[in-house]
């Protein structure tokens, strides 16, 4: 397949590794070109690439730079896996919160931290999109980073780029559920739709047959077991609706922080502390880096398993171009706006439900609408969204605090006002315009 595949954010090397080795294993031809605004992130993605490159006999050409204009031009297919801040920045999405009791396993998607990021994210974003509209129009654009809906919605709002937000949440939730019941996950099929991390599995189907009794069996059976039961928050919504959201509570639980609110208040363990750490996550990324750097930068030879298919964000989007390519029509799950896909979530919401790859682009498939709890939990979501993409586009601390109120997990709009401005005093260095 013969691409110039350009991808922006290079710097999450872990992302960079999968692409690249998948792209060398499917015998793809051509240009990939990495870019990120840290030249040693940069120079570790690059080292990285070139011994893949090699150890795989690949003649795919490559290309680094810290200037994305000089790379973009007549690329095919741009992916963006941007962080602005890195892990940095991040932990003060999370530590910030903290001080006034508010509990995030993750931070990078809703509650404060997901609002906070949003700040960064969202002019960085329609930066891209605005290059990607100039100097690569007819190429395929997907997102990758967060927060999703909200980074897309202002990709397309502010830039009119024609940008699909993809997540490997919803695909690895299916392989999770066809390996509960006890099924491969050929024999499995599904609907799901929602906003990015808060999806829900309203149909799941095994050899063709409705499964969706045998998964509320399965969440009644753990319920009742005593002791630990993993994303026992999940299974819990699954007996209640007959749904089951995607993508476990360590996401999901964000969506509900009231319900968590408080030390100890998940299960009897505290999100982001003693149920899914945020600090081993933060860990566990500067290791994986440390890692990284080491091969990139030494003589070591690669693991001899680097070339082949590992999971993670990655693991669909070669798998997409080359249905879109060869117009093949097969489904997956994207991030589009709401083109009446789900007749009762608001029009142009960024929302995450399947799509058909082919050669018009991602496309997505009709739905029933959604059940009114179901349907509950997202509409105010979306609303958050319209609040943030403004207050990041118009720099307005007004508008910042009203999308705090929104997401819900503050207690007061004083509260709002001083998380808001700690948090503006934590992140002033990648906030410069903001007023």
């Amino acid at each position: 397949m013969q691409e110039k595949v350009v991808l922006i954010g290079a710097g999450s090397a872990s992302f960079t590794r999968g692409l690249l080795a998948d792209m060398i294993r499917q015998g793809w031809e051509g240009e990939l070109g990495l870019v990120d605004v840290d030249p040693h992130a940069l120079q570790v993605a690059e080292g990285l690439a070139r011994k893949l490159i090699a150890a795989g006999g690949s003649q795919l050409q490559l290309r680094a730079d810290t200037d994305r204009r000089k790379v973009l031009p007549d690329a095919t297919t741009v992916i963006c896996t941007v962080g602005v801040g890195g892990r940095r920045a991040w932990e003060q999405d999370v530590f910030v919160p903290r001080r006034y009791g508010i509990y995030q396993p993750v931070g990078d998607t809703t509650m404060p931290g997901g609002t906070s990021r949003c700040l960064r994210m969202i002019p960085a974003m329609v930066a891209i999109a605005q290059d990607v509209v100039s100097l690569a129009p007819d190429a395929l654009c997907f997102n990758y980073g967060n927060p999703m809906s909200p980074n897309c919605r202002a990709m397309r709002k502010a830039a009119g780029a024609e940008v699909v937000g993809l997540c490997h949440g919803v695909f690895h939730i299916g392989n999770s559920l066809a390996a509960q019941l006890g099924v491969s996950p050929e024999r499995l099929t599904y609907t799901a739709a929602g906003i990015n991390h808060l999806t829900w599995f309203t149909e799941v189907r095994v050899d063709g047959q409705d499964a969706m009794p045998r998964l509320r069996a399965l969440a009644a059976e753990k319920l009742a077991q005593d002791g630990e039961v993993a994303d026992r928050f999940s299974w819990q919504l699954c007996a209640l609706t007959g749904a089951y959201p995607a993508v476990g509570d360590r996401h999901i639980s964000e969506f509900f922080g009231r319900l968590f609110a408080g030390e100890g208040a998940y299960f009897g363990k505290t999100l982001g502390v003693d149920a899914f750490s945020f600090e081993q996550t933060i860990a566990g990324g500067d290791r994986g880096f440390a890692e990284m750097t080491r091969l990139a930068l030494s003589d070591d030879p690669l693991p001899e398993d680097w070339l082949g298919r590992s999971g993670g964000e990655h693991e669909q989007v070669t798998d997409i171009v080359h249905s879109v390519r060869h117009d093949l029509g097969k489904t997956y799950s994207a991030n589009l706006p709401n083109r009446g896909q789900v007749p009762n979530l608001p029009y142009d919401a960024v929302i995450e439900s399947p799509a058909v790859a082919g050669a018009s682009g991602l496309r997505p498939l009709m739905l029933p609408p959604l059940a009114p709890f179901l349907a509950g939990t997202l509409a105010s979501r979306f609303q958050w969204v319209e609040a943030v993409v403004e207050a990041a586009l118009t720099r307005s601390r007004d508008r910042f605090v009203e999308a705090l109120l929104l997401d819900g997990a503050v207690d007061s709009v004083d509260t709002a006002g001083r998380l808001a401005d700690d948090l503006f005093a934590a992140q002033a260095a990648y906030l410069p315009e903001f007023r």
